[in-house]
């Protein structure tokens, strides 16, 4: 259900500026009744644990505003050169498998001019229009991103960029109009609500950012995982050895495959993933998800 005040004509309704007094209760209960979904959405968002649960809800939510398709993506370990490698990124998605797994899958959302944009600015939100139809200052690259984009029905829509404390963070969220949408139609939308849409996917970001995250790569087993737990206690390998109660041959294999596995050179580089992935001290739950993996199917 889409709120039906914004936060501006809810303050006007709260006061009657002509006399300078707060209007009749009745219509506070209106307004109180007006953001009761949003209430109900924050208040799951807050409690949920799963991030199946809260990708469901931003689907659901942005849904109501006119954006039927979405595309999140987060990593923590991009280079200055380019957003790192992608079996350390987190992408989310309710688009076509066959969409998602061309244009992330095949890498093309690197040339999109949209990914451009998110690294040139860091924060905020645009519109597809006002980048697609600045045609003189995109490459061949991303005029073929734009071809392919329009022929599989992605026509309009808006991205917003998230800022992150880290210069080796990104995220941002690709969100499509529903089909019958023009770039129009949205602006429109945006003009009253954009404001709003951006604030709610920034708090499902950081919601996300919060829980523990798998990647594309292999899995650690328990006992690696468990070995490098000791290790950041800062346990040496004899002592997680007597812990674990194996020898300290086995405890430098658990250590090594768990290196190779990361894609690190060295055990505190491990330890440093797993802590950036939230993967230290928790348990995998069957509601996590990888690169390329369709949820919030709605």
């Amino acid at each position: 259900m889409k709120v039906s005040l914004s936060t501006a004509s809810a303050n006007m309704c709260l006061l009657d500026w002509n006399h300078g007094k707060p209007r009749a209760s009745r219509t506070r209960y209106q307004i109180r009744e007006g953001f009761e979904p949003m209430l109900e959405f924050l208040d799951q968002l807050v409690r949920t644990s799963s991030l199946q649960h809260v990708w469901h809800l931003n689907c659901v939510r942005m849904k109501s505003y006119g954006f039927d398709r979405l595309i999140y993506g987060y990593t923590k370990f991009a280079t200055q050169h380019g957003v790192g490698e992608l079996e350390d990124a987190l992408f989310l998605t309710n688009h076509d498998p066959d969409y998602f797994n061309e244009f992330i899958g095949g890498k093309m959302f690197l040339h999109a001019p949209l990914t451009r944009w998110a690294r040139q600015n860091r924060s905020g939100s645009t519109s597809w229009g006002t980048i697609w139809t600045d045609r003189a200052n995109l490459s061949p690259e991303e005029l073929n991103v734009i071809a392919f984009n329009q022929q599989m029905g992605v026509t309009a829509g808006y991205t917003i960029a998230v800022p992150t404390l880290s210069p080796r963070s990104y995220a941002l969220f690709a969100l499509t109009g529903a089909r019958g949408h023009n770039q129009a139609d949205l602006d429109r939308i945006w003009a009253e609500f954009g404001r709003e849409i951006e604030v709610l996917c920034n708090l499902v970001h950081l919601k996300i950012a919060s829980l523990p995250i798998e990647t594309k790569r292999t899995k650690l087993s328990k006992r690696q995982l468990e070995a490098l737990e000791w290790v950041a206690e800062g346990k040496s390998n004899q002592d997680v050895a007597t812990i674990m109660g194996v020898s300290v041959p086995t405890i430098e294999k658990h250590l090594r495959l768990a290196r190779e596995k990361l894609g690190v050179e060295t055990t505190p580089q491990a330890v440093a993933k797993l802590t950036f992935l939230n993967q230290m001290y928790v348990r995998s739950h069957s509601d996590t998800f990888r690169l390329n993996d369709e949820i919030g199917k709605i």
